[in-house]
């Protein structure tokens, strides 16, 4: 969908010039309906600065506001050079509850992850079992294989690891439970980063991902949500470790 058409005047989205006393906050509101009403989507693109300033009959400041609060509500995000595209608002909204969440309780934050994934994740590949495509299929086999070539490349493995779990949320074919996965990536990949140096852990991960994915392929629906169940044991178990060498290589307060 091109700029011109999303603000021409004779096309959806209309804007009403802002005269109020906080302008960036209008602005906000208008584009605001516009997603909700389905106007403005996923991936359309603004409008340069200076042409929205000029359908809203405010200032550069204000737009640049604008931009600015949208982009703190997870609902645009702006690259430099290419402009400022509509997002999916959701996963960004859940995530920034959630991390805020964990930052506030971090300790009890690790085992609220490790509890939400148990009750979440098993019936995630329980239903992949039963719905994924072939091109979903195609991307954990390659993640499986990434993770083979990289058990001693952290960045590697945790995001083919991160690949191979989000295959799964999406093959599940319901978009809230993908935005929920996707809204506590940034968690895990902070938990696969922490645990990666246990001793064996990777080879670990990659003895359950393998039965996951051999389970899922030929559609066996109580094996993978067992298996997925026994890889997040494993993941409990080896987050124990790295926290019990954290302890012991710590500094004594009292020495």
């Amino acid at each position: 969908m091109t700029n011109e058409r999303l603000f021409a005047s004779g096309d959806k989205p209309v804007y009403k010039t802002v005269r109020t006393a906080r302008l960036y906050e209008q602005i906000v509101q208008q584009i605001e309906d516009s997603i909700l009403k389905g106007v403005l989507k996923p991936g359309d693109q603004l409008p340069a600065e200076r042409e929205l300033a000029l359908r809203f009959g405010v200032s550069r400041t204000a737009v640049r506001e604008a931009v600015k609060a949208l982009r703190e509500k997870g609902l645009v995000e702006a690259y430099s050079g290419k402009g400022t595209f509509i997002t999916n608002g959701t996963s960004h909204a859940i995530r920034q509850s959630l991390d805020l969440m964990i930052r506030i309780g971090q300790n009890e934050g690790a085992s609220h992850l490790a509890e939400l994934r148990l009750i979440l994740e098993p019936e995630i590949a329980a239903l992949a079992s039963q719905r994924i495509e072939d091109q979903l299929l195609a991307t954990m086999r390659e993640a499986v294989a990434t993770m083979d070539r990289s058990l001693h490349d952290p960045d590697g493995y945790i995001e083919a690891d991160l690949d191979f779990h989000l295959a799964l949320a999406e093959a599940a074919g319901n978009p809230l439970i993908l935005s929920l996965l996707d809204s506590i990536v940034g968690l895990l990949r902070e938990q696969r980063m922490r645990i990666f140096a246990v001793n064996g852990g990777p080879e670990r991960g990659q003895f359950h991902h393998k039965r996951i994915l051999a389970a899922v392929e030929r559609g066996d629906t109580d094996a993978a949500r067992e298996l997925m169940r026994d890889h997040l044991r494993q993941v409990g178990e080896d987050s124990q470790s790295e926290s019990g060498a954290e302890d012991t290589t710590s500094p004594n307060p009292a020495s």
